[in-house]
Order: structure tokens, then C-alpha cells, then sequence
């Protein structure tokens, strides 16, 4: 990880403005940008870029190579041809406010496989490579991501072909991946196959493109890599040794964390455990992968629940909450040291630096020596530094280390002006004499004492930017519906908002060069 200080804001791509429900990977990507440029932020974080699950959870994804391909923007596929403008209109009720999964999924999927269908039509009657308008790129990326491709699109086929079903529940053949079998759904759902490699060549495709967008102007991305894996997966489908699974498939104890912060019952996430026996017989093959290539999209990459290779809560199956688990050890040092063995095959040897470890919840000396001995900058969350003790470790004169990358709040924590609002009278008296403000604007205030601080990356979300109260936030740990959803819209972003941020950038140091 750089040395240099840095800062930039929070924000996932389907927060974005767009015409089609949701924020994309199109022009309004540009546009963020160029406005953090204006604001001179040297950074851009996102959550997950992978397919959302359950409750529309980035973090419960039906694949961690795959790319989201909601995120696709439509526009530049009439330009490539394979729309046209009446393509694009649209009756449906579209929020600017919010994300309407289930309209944008259908507005937005219907198109797609438009365009995938005047795509191998035009392929089909090319004279050569050059006519085919991409085909050349298309083949060329399903043989490089053939590793992980083969299987996420044969399993987005199968389960449109059993109605949703989970995969425990599919016939025994293709829950057991005879071969046979599967050769046999390959060639009968060769078109929806294509479909969904289609989608990743575009997501991928245009995820490049802004990515390169944002290196030019001096902007890098910070990417988000969730510990576990949603059992209804190609992960696991395809890897089931690489689980804690029963002999249906299904998951016999599962993740989340003990009552904390957030939750006075836990968080069960319910996604299966990994068979850490399993993974050490390969060196970590599948996980070294992983992270490979989550540092290919991203320039740092956040790994989501640190704690989890020391340590992690097993709970029972059918627990409904997460409060009767136990702590269990993780892989720990021996799984970093495979990864740092697999660099060496790499042209990235300094990838470990381009990790962030979320350290947040309850951690012990045993994480933190983890941390410390990987070299791997942790988290400082503003909003968790207000409870009266002078030696909280997430205020700022208390951060003991440069190598860290503090937040006013995250995804998961309310937005500051909620945050705000929330707190008692000697809260808020601490807050206030601590930052030395009137509590007119706590956000800025908020930001600026991230900005100032010893951090050598400050990220704020962009709510906090905009000032925005509770009905803002982004996720609510336990929450099962209106979660993920936010939009902002440009028309509530003023030239005053980047020129702030640039003045605190050039006052502390943050300024991108």
C-alpha cells in the first residue's frame, strides 16, 4: 500500500444516477469521476461488484469471479448495434431515489438478452473475426476466464431451468456433477450459456474501461471482497469439498457474528463455513484465485471480515439467530503465506499492500497480531469512537499506526446526520467538545477530523458528503428488506460539495496530485 496520504468517498456503482433504475457502469460512472477529480479525492471505493442474492446483498453473491450484471450499461450497446433507441424507452416506474430490483432486473435483463441475441446473429454471418462486431474479444475472454466462467454460466442456466430451485434440490446427476449429465445440459442450454458469458464479457469490458477512466485522471478503486460465499452459488456448487456442507449439499453449520454493535442478537449471515482442511491440501488454490483476481479489477482490495482467517463463529444450521455459536480457529498465518508463495509466480509481488483487512466488531490481540504480521492496514470508524473513554482506539489521537484507513461510518452504519440524531445528550456532548463544533454541520465536522487525522487513507460515503439523514443509509446489519437500494441524484450535488472536499484535501494533505 502507498505511503502517500489519500482520501475519496464510498460509494457503490447502483448509487450512481442513470435512466434505467439503477446507477451502472456508463456514463455517470465517468461523470463520479470527473467530480471526484473536481474534489480532488484520490480514491473510490465500492462494495462488491459481484451479482446480489438473498435480500439483494452484494455481499450473497451467485458467484465471487462473477461480475453484476445490472451494473451493464445499456447505452453503449446501441452504439455497438445490438440496440436501438426504441430498445431503451421505457414505461416502467423507475425511482431515482431508490433501486427497484425487481423492476430494473426486468427491464434491464430483457435488454440484454436483445442484445445477446443480435449479437451471435451478427456473429453467426460474420465473413471474418473483424466483422463480427467483438466476437474475437467474446471468444478471447471466455477462454481466459474459462476457470470460473464454464461453471457460473452453466449454473445461471440450470437454475433458470429449475425454476429457482436451490441446487441441493436439483436432480441428483447435476447436484452431483456427473459428467455425463453435465455434458448433456451444456449442449441442451448452450443458448442461455451464452447468454450469461455474454454478460460477463460486457461487465468486465466496461468495468475496464472506467477503471482506466479513473487511473488516468489519478483516481484508484478500492474494491470489496466478502469473506464467504452464498451457499446457492457456482462456488459451491462447483467446490462442495471446499465446504462445510452435509451429504445433501446444504450447509450443516453457518456464518455471522456473536451479538455486538449492531445487533443484540448477532448476525446469523447463514452462508455456508469453509472445510479449512480442504483448502490447506491445495495451498489455498481456489482462494489464492480469488484474490488474484479481485486485485486485477480493483487497485486495493477490502477484505470483508478480517476476523474470519484467525477466527470465526460457527453456528448451527437451524439456529434462527446467531447467539448460540462458538469461536473457532481459522486458517490464520499458513493461509497469507500461500498467497504471498503464489505472488511470486505473479508480476505483483507487492499485492499484499493492496489489501485492506476489516478488523471492526470484537477483536483480540490474536487478529491484530495477524494483521500486523501480514502487513495489512486495518479500519478506523469515527462513529464507534464516542462512548466516553479517552483510550477508544477509534479516536483519532489514539490511532496508533499511519498504515490504517479511517471512515466516518461505513455501508453498514447508519449515515452521520442519523448517526446524530440517534445519540444521547452526553453523546453528543463528547462529540461536540471533542471536534470542537456547534453541531450545525456534525458531517463535515466528521469528515474533517477524518481527514486530519494520522489515517493514511480517509474515505467518507458519499451520504456523509451530502449531509443526508437516516432514510439514506445504505444497509442495516440484520435488515431484510430496504436494504442496498440508495441513489443520490446530480441535481443534489453542488459545486460546493467538491470544493470542500478539495480544501480539506490540500489543508491535511490529501490532495491528489
Amino acid at each position: 500500500m502507498s505511503v502517500r496520504r489519500a482520501s475519496g468517498v464510498l460509494l457503490h456503482p447502483t448509487s450512481l444516477p442513470g435512466p434505467h433504475g439503477s446507477g451502472d457502469l456508463g456514463a455517470s460512472a465517468c461523470r463520479f469521476v470527473d467530480w471526484l477529480v473536481a474534489g480532488r479525492q484520490s480514491l473510490w471505493q465500492v462494495l462488491p461488484l459481484s451479482g446480489v442474492g438473498p435480500g439483494n446483498s452484494p455481499y450473497m453473491s451467485p458467484s465471487v469471479f462473477a461480475g453484476n450484471e445490472l451494473l451493464i450499461a445499456l447505452a453503449p450497446l446501441k452504439d455497438s448495434g445490438w440496440l436501438r433507441d426504441e430498445d431503451l424507452r421505457h414505461d416502467a416506474a423507475f425511482d431515482d431515489a431508490r433501486v427497484d430490483f425487481p423492476v430494473v432486473r426486468a427491464f434491464r435483463e430483457t435488454r440484454l438478452r436483445l442484445a445477446a441475441t443480435r449479437f451471435f446473429s451478427y456473429a453467426s454471418y460474420a465473413s471474418d473475426a473483424s466483422d463480427a462486431r467483438g466476437s474475437g474479444d467474446f471468444a478471447a475472454f471466455c477462454l481466459d476466464a474459462r476457470d470460473w466462467l464454464d461453471d457460473y454460466a452453466l449454473f445461471k442456466a440450470l437454475d433458470k431451468e429449475y425454476g429457482g430451485k436451490l441446487w441441493p434440490d436439483w436432480p441428483a446427476p447435476i447436484r452431483t456433477r456427473d459428467p455425463d449429465a453435465l455434458e448433456s445440459a451444456r449442449r441442451a442450454l448452450a443458448g442461455e450459456i451464452d447468454f450469461w458469458k455474454f454478460c460477463q464479457w460486457l461487465f468486465f469490458a466496461q468495468w475496464a474501461s472506467v477503471k482506466r477512466y479513473a487511473n488516468e485522471r489519478g483516481v484508484r478503486l478500492i474494491g470489496d471482497l466478502p469473506i464467504f460465499v452464498d451457499s446457492h452459488s457456482a462456488d459451491v456448487w462447483a467446490h462442495p469439498a471446499l465446504f462445510d456442507l452435509d451429504a445433501n449439499g446444504s450447509p450443516r453449520v453457518v456464518s455471522g457474528v456473536p451479538p455486538d454493535y449492531f445487533s443484540a442478537t448477532g448476525q446469523r449471515w447463514g452462508t455456508p463455513l469453509y472445510a479449512w482442511p480442504a483448502h490447506r491440501e491445495t495451498r489455498y488454490a481456489w482462494w489464492v484465485a480469488r484474490l488474484l483476481s479481485a486485485l486485477r479489477v480493483c487497485d486495493f482490495v477490502r477484505i470483508d471480515h478480517f476476523r474470519g482467517f484467525e477466527s470465526y463463529w460457527e453456528i448451527p444450521a437451524d439456529a434462527p439467530n446467531a447467539v448460540d455459536g462458538r469461536w473457532l480457529p481459522g486458517p490464520g498465518a499458513d493461509f497469507f503465506d500461500a498467497f504471498k508463495a503464489a505472488l511470486k509466480e505473479t508480476e505483483d509481488e507487492k499485492a499484499p499492500f493492496r489489501i485492506i483487512a476489516e478488523d471492526l466488531g470484537e477483536i483480540g490481540d490474536a487478529t491484530r497480531a495477524l494483521r500486523k504480521s501480514i502487513g495489512l492496514p486495518g479500519m478506523r470508524i469515527l462513529q464507534f469512537a464516542f462512548d466516553g473513554r479517552a483510550d477508544n482506539p477509534y479516536l483519532p489521537h489514539n490511532f496508533d499506526e499511519t498504515r490504517t484507513v479511517v471512515y466516518t461510518g461505513t455501508h453498514d452504519n447508519d449515515t452521520t446526520v442519523g448517526w446524530w440524531e440517534s445519540l444521547d445528550a452526553r453523546a453528543r456532548d463528547h462529540v461536540l467538545r471533542y471536534l470542537d463544533s456547534d453541531g450545525k454541520e456534525i458531517h463535515w465536522d466528521m469528515i474533517r477530523a477524518a481527514m486530519a487525522s494520522v489515517a493514511e487513507f480517509a474515505v467518507v460515503p458519499m451520504q456523509d458528503v451530502l449531509g443526508l439523514g437516516a432514510e439514506h443509509r445504505m444497509n442495516r446489519p440484520g435488515g431484510e428488506t430496504g436494504c442496498w437500494e440508495w441513489r443520490f441524484t446530480w441535481r443534489s450535488v453542488t459545486p460546493r460539495h467538491a470544493e470542500r472536499l478539495a480544501e480539506l484535501a490540500a489543508l491535511y494533505g490529501r490532495q491528489a496530485s
